[in-house]
C-alpha cells in the first residue's frame, strides 16, 4: 500500500468551491503518484471559515458555528474524490456541532466503494479546553478497510499509549495521525508520539501537518511540524523510524508500505516491545515501593 501525508499549506479560500478545486489537486496529485491512500491534516475544516470574511473568520465561535453550512459539501466532496482517485481518505478533521454550542473534532474517512466512517478526537489540549466549545469523543474504533485495518489518533491522541494500543489489539498496523501544532515543542511532542507509537506496537504510523501562518485564524494562525510516515525501529526499517518525509516545498510524504513484510520482520526482531507489552502489568511492576538505602 502506499501511503500519502500532506504536509498542508495553510490559505484563506474564498468560497468552498475554491477549497474544493485546491483539495482535487492536491489528491489528484497524490494519486497519481500510486498513492492508495491520503491523510490530511487536523482542523482542515476551518480553513473554510476565510471564505465568511474577516468579521467571522477572526472569531472562533463564529468560524465554527459558520462552517456547519460546510458539512454535506465536505463530505461529498471527499467521497467523490475518493470515488474518482480510487484512494481512501482521511479527510483531515471537521469540528462538528453536537448540539448545544458544543462541538467534536470529527476524523472523516472515506473510501472509494463509498464507505464512510470516523474517529473523533479523544483527547483535549490546553487550548481546546480553553475554548469552552470542543468535547472529547467517547468511542474508539478501527476500520477494516478490506486492504488493512487502520486506527485514527487525532494529534494530541497519539500522546496517549494506552489508546492505541488497544487499536492495534484489534488489528490495526498502521496509525493516521491528522495534526496541527503552533510550537516547535507540540510538533515535537506529536511526532515522539507518533515514533513512539510505531516502536510499542511494531505498527506504521502517517502524520499529516498543518504548514505555514494564517493570522486571520484565532486556531490556524501559526503551524508547524513535519508530515512524515513512520516505522519501528528494527531490522528491515530504518534505523531512526522514518520512512519519508516532506520537505518545505513539498505537499506529501510518501511511502510504500508493506504489511506482510511487517508481519514477517517480527520473527526477526530485535526487541518485540509488542510482545512484550504484558510484562509491564505484572503485579511485581502494578506499584513503585519506595525504599531508603541503607
Amino acid at each position: 500500500m502506499k501511503v500519502a501525508a500532506a504536509r498542508y499549506a495553510v490559505q484563506a479560500p474564498a468560497s468552498f468551491d475554491d477549497f474544493a478545486a485546491r483539495i482535487r489537486g492536491l489528491l489528484e496529485s497524490a494519486a497519481s503518484r500510486g498513492a492508495q491512500l491520503a491523510v490530511l491534516p487536523e482542523y482542515l475544516s476551518l480553513e473554510l471559515a476565510a471564505s465568511f470574511g474577516p468579521a467571522i473568520a477572526s472569531d472562533l465561535p463564529a468560524s465554527l458555528a459558520a462552517t456547519q453550512r460546510y458539512r454535506a459539501p465536505w463530505l461529498q466532496l471527499f467521497s467523490t474524490l475518493a470515488r474518482d482517485t480510487g484512494m481512501a481518505i482521511a479527510a483531515g478533521t471537521f469540528l462538528l456541532d453536537t448540539g448545544a454550542g458544543r462541538y467534536r473534532n470529527r476524523a472523516d474517512l472515506l473510501l472509494p466503494g463509498g464507505g464512510h466512517a470516523w474517529q473523533d478526537k479523544l483527547q483535549l489540549t490546553g487550548f481546546e479546553k480553553a475554548t469552552g466549545l470542543i468535547e472529547g469523543g467517547d468511542a474508539l474504533n478501527v476500520f477494516d478497510t478490506g486492504a488493512a485495518r487502520l486506527g485514527l489518533a487525532v494529534c494530541y491522541d497519539i500522546e496517549f499509549p494506552l489508546p492505541v494500543r488497544a487499536q492495534y489489539e484489534a488489528g490495526a498496523r498502521l496509525l493516521l495521525v491528522p495534526s496541527c501544532t503552533d510550537t516547535k515543542a507540540g510538533a515535537t511532542r506529536v511526532r515522539v508520539g507518533c515514533l513512539a507509537r510505531a516502536l510499542e506496537n511494531r505498527c506504521f504510523v502517517a502524520q499529516a501537518v498543518t504548514a505555514g501562518e494564517a493570522p486571520w485564524s484565532p486556531a490556524l494562525d501559526v503551524n508547524t511540524g513535519e508530515a512524515a510516515i513512520y516505522a519501528p525501529m528494527d531490522v528491515g526499517f530504518p534505523a531512526d523510524g522514518v520512512l519519508a518525509r516532506a520537505r518545505e516545498d513539498e505537499d506529501w510524504a510518501i511511502a510504500d508500505l508493506d504489511l506482510g513484510t511487517l508481519e514477517a520482520s517480527r520473527a526477526r526482531a530485535q526487541v518485540a516491545n509488542d510482545r512484550d507489552w504484558r510484562g509491564q502489568s505484572i503485579p511485581a511492576l502494578a506499584a513503585a515501593r519506595v525504599e531508603r538505602p541503607g
